[in-house]
């Protein structure tokens, strides 16, 4: 049998699309695994931020009219990308145990954040890291930065940046955690929405796929970021916003903490919620519901206006 996985073409998809192709084949004699290479509207789009590009799924969405069409039989996403809206037809079947959802200050001049002086420049293109870039402090400059892990890194030289943000996960996953300079706290940076996790798209009829990956699923992974993307999906928020949520297990306690900031970061909503584990999205909507009645709608309309 073979099972055709469509990917992103840059290096940090591939890696992740290899990993899953492995563990199949290890646990699957009879399956061989190929990997279906597939530009996404993001990856055209080099020259603009993300929050200006508009719409949703910047990154999967190709990729998903591959998988309806079934020119591919799964899809590997990065969560952080998916929208909260699935195309009809298709869904998430399985979460594979998630790396470290927290973000990574990465700096040849500083050892921590905490220590940028006035007016450091910071590269990264995402508003969420910007908005608690400036809660941190108020006087760094935020250069906007895109382009693959090593295309950033090259650019913290090239463009003469005290330092960069990307996703400690991403690190980790090309072999470069020795590049990281300090794994951000969440207390001073919430990831995104599903950072870290990676989540594999099936079209929903198809049970034989669904029943052969079945043994990659990691629960608690799945939980967490199930009340994340309730959050998000409360929230009607997309990919680009300054929003952020991170999830974790406490025994059979669900905690998720949420934030929702204005472009200025001047009104910063942030709050913890706690809940029973088999209800994540239930976990996930009262977190939202909370700061909507905290300012969170007005702030969020002002942004889409």
């Amino acid at each position: 049998m073979m099972i055709r996985i469509g990917t992103r073409g840059s290096k940090l998809a591939i890696v992740q699309s290899m990993w899953v192709k492995r563990q199949i084949e290890s646990m699957w004699d009879n399956i061989n695994v190929e990997l279906v290479r597939i530009k996404t509207k993001g990856d055209k789009i080099l020259d603009s931020p993300l929050s200006k590009l508009g719409g949703k799924g910047l990154f999967v969405k190709e990729i998903e009219n591959a998988l309806l069409q079934e020119e591919v039989d799964i899809a590997v996403h990065s969560m952080k990308d998916v929208p909260f809206e699935l195309p009809e037809g298709l869904e998430i079947s399985v979460y594979p145990k998630r790396e470290n959802p927290q973000d990574a200050f990465i700096s040849h001049s500083f050892k921590r954040i905490e220590e940028l002086p006035e007016k450091a420049r910071i590269g990264t293109s995402s508003l969420r890291r910007m908005v608690q870039l400036k809660r941190l402090n108020s006087n760094i400059q935020v250069v906007s930065i895109r382009g693959n892990v090593d295309t950033r890194l090259k650019k913290m030289d090239t463009q003469r940046l005290d330092g960069i943000i990307l996703a400690v996960s991403g690190l980790i996953r090309l072999g470069l955690y020795d590049k990281i300079t300090q794994i951000i706290p969440d207390n001073i940076m919430l990831p995104a929405i599903g950072q870290g996790a990676l989540g594999i798209e099936i079209r929903k009829d198809d049970m034989k796929v669904k029943r052969i990956l079945d043994f990659l699923n990691h629960k608690e992974t799945e939980l967490c970021v199930r009340a994340e993307r309730s959050f998000l999906r409360e929230l009607g928020g997309g990919c680009q916003i300054p929003v952020a949520a991170n999830a974790k297990l406490r025994g059979n306690i669900l905690e998720i903490k949420g934030m929702v900031s204005d472009l200025s970061s001047d009104r910063f909503l942030f709050k913890i919620m706690r809940g029973d584990i088999t209800d994540p999205e239930g976990v996930g909507r009262r977190l939202a519901d909370d700061l909507l009645k905290k300012g969170a709608d007005n702030i969020l309309r002002e942004i889409y206006g």
